[in-house]
């Protein structure tokens, strides 16, 4: 679990002269989705917006600049590379910034591999603004923040870790509910029918059912891949 975020408290330096502001790049394709960020953001005396970006690409490049501290990360940007793996890119950079996980996705194929990656906190674009903001401070602070629904979810996987999906029966998953036969699964994933077919039986047991439509629902059902999910 994360610890909890702290109050807003403008930083100081010695002498009680405020710090310098805590500078921030806004990954998001939607130019909207970056106009109300920096609104709320900039909003804050000790934030600012330095960069923006429109693609996980353009983030990975202008997280390299020296004055980025926190790169607010959205996880779906059409094509080309994903947040997930843009923060793995910028992270294993020596000295690299903190990422946050700003996006509207929870579930467990959605925030594993992005705090697998490296993120520092992961919140829901439905979070309030103070939220927002203080979970900015806590990741420029090397804190984690995590949207409640995501903790719960990550304790839950820390209880029962027999139950919980792997990162590649999720991947599966998460095809088999796209639609795709067990052939489709093997070719995207670069995998064995026969592994395919290995990976369906454990998921089976780990969610007590006995078919593909069941499997999908109670995925589904209890957040572990999304609606759809491709």
């Amino acid at each position: 679990m994360s610890d909890p975020v702290r109050p807003a408290v403008p930083p100081e330096v010695p002498g009680g002269a405020p710090a310098a502001p805590i500078r921030l790049l806004l990954a998001d394709d939607h130019p909207v989705v970056r106009a109300g960020l920096r609104a709320v953001l900039e909003g804050e005396p000790d934030l600012v917006v330095v960069a923006e970006a429109a693609t996980a690409e353009q983030a990975v490049q202008l997280a390299a600049r020296p004055d980025v501290d926190v790169v607010l990360m959205d996880l779906q940007f059409g094509r080309g590379m994903n947040g997930a793996q843009a923060t793995a890119a910028i992270t294993a950079r020596p000295g690299a910034p903190r990422v946050l996980i700003v996006t509207t996705y929870d579930t467990d194929a959605d925030t594993v591999p992005a705090l697998e990656a490296g993120a520092t906190g992961y919140l829901l674009k439905d979070a309030p603004p103070e939220e927002l903001a203080q979970a900015v401070r806590a990741a420029a602070a090397g804190r984690s923040a995590l949207a409640a629904t995501v903790a719960d979810r990550l304790l839950e996987r820390m209880r029962t870790p027999s139950a919980a999906l792997s990162a590649r029966e999720t991947e599966v998953l998460g095809l088999v509910a796209a639609g795709l036969t067990n052939q489709q699964v093997s070719r995207q994933l670069h995998l064995s029918q026969a592994t395919v077919k290995s990976h369906l039986v454990h998921i089976y047991t780990k969610l007590g059912v006995d078919s593909r439509t069941a499997a999908v629902r109670a995925a589904t059902t209890r957040g572990l891949i999304r609606r759809g999910d491709r």
